[in-house]
């Protein structure tokens, strides 16, 4: 079951009161190198710091602090939902099931074997982990929890929100990656709480945009789902998600990036900040650097990083790539 409310902002600072013990803040560092480079006031939150290294763990820390102790959950995932759904529950002695997609990261993977949860690995994306997680939900009566269709977990998300404005005021950009829409879901309805003129801008893997295509078309609708380096983005959406309406509500702009654009933002941040940051995490920094959000001069903007479970060999494979084509332009110059 997922219940079915309208999500406002009194529930986000309910949910940080949830969540506490649980869930860290995490930093929120001013980034010279891309302050110089677009001209503007540019801070990185490194919502990459949590525990599981990802921001999920808020959300599913928030169901799960609100759920009687005997009720058994199951969640799927292409990985970071459920390490979040793996931590949480291990704090809170809640049963957890997760299905994840046989072709997940293996770092996520190994992450989930080490919490006392039933793990199962179904399907080849993330779409068919997906069914099999609502199939277990239907037959065993478990709560289901979504990884953006649930308001629950839509108002833990948004407690990062709260935790930029409370360091950082008067923020007039903010950019975050856009998968099933939790995320830019609870930060956009705090931040246009608190300031109905910042600019939320949603970025989200060209290989795998299904909510993209749901904006444009005003309603959830079939695309191809591609393979992309944001895996933490991909699958499709649910039919009735909550996430669309609000985002059609607080979202300014939504643009999709490529997987070259994608490589080089992961290693712009490693040369940069010395961060390693999964494709999910990068793709806001990725429409940055390509020059698809505009009208930033002289702004206030926050970029969000939300997570850093990356495989090794993915992470190798685009250092060397990138590396490799920047040695090569320079060869030809």
């Amino acid at each position: 079951m997922t219940a079915r409310i309208d999500v406002k902002p009194v529930a986000i600072l309910t949910a940080r009161q949830h969540i506490a013990g649980i869930v860290q803040p995490t930093p929120l560092e001013l980034s010279r190198p891309l302050s110089t480079l677009l001209g503007a006031e540019v801070w990185l939150k490194l919502e990459l710091a949590q525990v599981t290294g990802s921001f999920k763990l808020r959300g599913a820390a928030n169901v799960l602090r609100q759920l009687p102790p005997n009720v058994h959950v199951v969640a799927c995932s292409a990985g970071n939902h459920a390490l979040g759904v793996a931590h949480a529950s291990a704090l809170t002695g809640h049963a957890a099931t997760l299905v994840v997609p046989a072709t997940a990261s293996p770092a996520k993977i190994a992450g989930l074997y080490r919490y006392p949860v039933d793990l199962r690995l179904h399907g080849q994306s993330y779409d068919e982990a997906e069914a099999e997680a609502l199939r277990l939900a239907k037959v065993h009566g478990w709560y289901f929890i979504s990884p953006y269709n649930d308001p629950m977990v839509i108002a833990g998300q948004g407690t990062l929100a709260v935790e930029v404005w409370e360091t950082l005021p008067n923020v007039e950009v903010l950019v975050v990656a856009v998968g099933g829409g939790g995320l830019a879901s609870g930060v956009g309805l705090w931040a246009k709480a608190i300031n109905p003129q910042v600019r939320i801008i949603g970025v989200q893997a060209a290989a795998s945009a299904a909510m993209a295509a749901a904006l444009r078309a005003g309603r959830v609708v079939p695309i191809p789902d591609g393979p992309t380096l944001a895996d933490g983005l991909a699958g499709g959406l649910e039919a009735d998600t909550i996430t669309l309406p609000i985002l059609q509500q607080v979202l300014d702009e939504v643009v999709c990036v490529d997987e070259a654009a994608i490589m080089q933002a992961m290693h712009w941040l490693f040369v940069e900040h010395h961060l390693i940051v999964e494709g999910s995490g990068a793709v806001p920094l990725a429409a940055l650097l390509s020059g698809q959000i505009g009208d930033l001069q002289g702004r206030r903007v926050v970029v969000l990083l939300c997570g850093r479970n990356v495989a090794a060999e993915t992470w190798q494979h685009v250092i060397a790539t990138v590396s490799g084509e920047a040695g090569r332009l320079r060869a030809a110059t």
